[in-house]
């Protein structure tokens, strides 16, 4: 097995990294290879394992992932940093047994005809920064709606419960394979309307962006992209997913009950 640990610079990280290497140490059958792993051990928030994510997503149909989070629970990581020799030892007495999370997809379309894909764990979305951005949506090849406003978001179930929800969207449980678009700060008014609600798409179908600008912003996991000359950006559930280890799962809406709600002890 060949494992690497991504980690941010946080002295209390630092110590949990330091500790995750003394268990590792006691154990055989392994070797740290940052270059091409097995598994991707992430210390630190979701933050962390979203650019570990990135860093490796060549290799993402390879790779397991486990989080380690140093804080609060985060939606990408499981253990806490007291809990280092429980997971370390799971790790090496368990087969693997994964989750897996769907991915977007994301291909932008210049008018010379050039395509770049991005790969998205979170969310995309386009804005224009000092203006009103206007563009066509299509679903599948039929024009949807003519949205002006200050940008569109694209989602994946698991990052329904970030940028996406502070947005007024739905959260999604990430066994639904399935894209959200919310509208950021749309006009309507008598002359312009959109459907100024998130809209949740079947995993067959696709999202076509097609801005009327010749200069926006695209961001990829937060990852700010200046765009010009596009001709259309396309959004459709990839075809890769990303895989942790199951064991010490918890469960989403426990995730999503513990982040946004907090202790409830009314009883049933």
């Amino acid at each position: 097995m060949r494992i690497t640990i991504a980690h941010n610079n946080n002295s209390e990280t630092l110590k949990v990294v330091a500790h995750l290497k003394q268990a590792l140490e006691k154990k055989t059958g392994y070797v740290f290879d940052a270059k091409y792993p097995d598994v991707v051990i992430s210390v630190g928030g979701d933050g962390t394992l979203i650019n570990a994510f990135h860093r490796y997503e060549n290799q993402i149909s390879s790779i397991r992932f486990i989080g380690i989070h140093t804080g609060h629970l985060g939606f990408y990581t499981d253990w806490h940093g007291a809990e280092i020799e429980k997971m370390v030892d799971a790790l090496f007495l368990r087969e693997p047994e994964t989750v897996k999370y769907p991915l977007l997809e994301v291909e932008l379309i210049t008018e010379a005809n050039e395509r770049k894909r991005y790969l998205a764990l979170n969310e995309s979305a386009v804005k224009q920064i000092s203006h009103t951005l206007e563009a066509n949506v299509y679903i599948d090849d039929q024009l949807f709606e003519n949205f002006r406003g200050d940008g569109l978001c694209v989602s994946t179930p698991t990052g329904s419960t970030g940028y996406n929800k502070s947005l007024g969207g739905a959260v999604i449980h990430p066994q639904l394979k399935a894209l959200q678009m919310a509208e950021i700060a749309s006009i309507n008014n008598r002359v312009f309307r959109s459907l100024s609600s998130p809209i949740v798409i079947a995993p067959d179908q696709w999202i076509t962006i097609v801005p009327k600008a010749d200069k926006f912003v695209m961001t990829v996991d937060g990852n700010q992209i200046n765009v010009c000359n596009a001709k259309k950006i396309i959004y459709r559930i990839s075809n890769k997913v990303i895989r942790f280890d199951r064991f010490g799962h918890t469960h989403f809406w426990s995730r999503v009950q513990s982040a946004f709600i907090g202790d409830n002890d009314a009883p049933v």
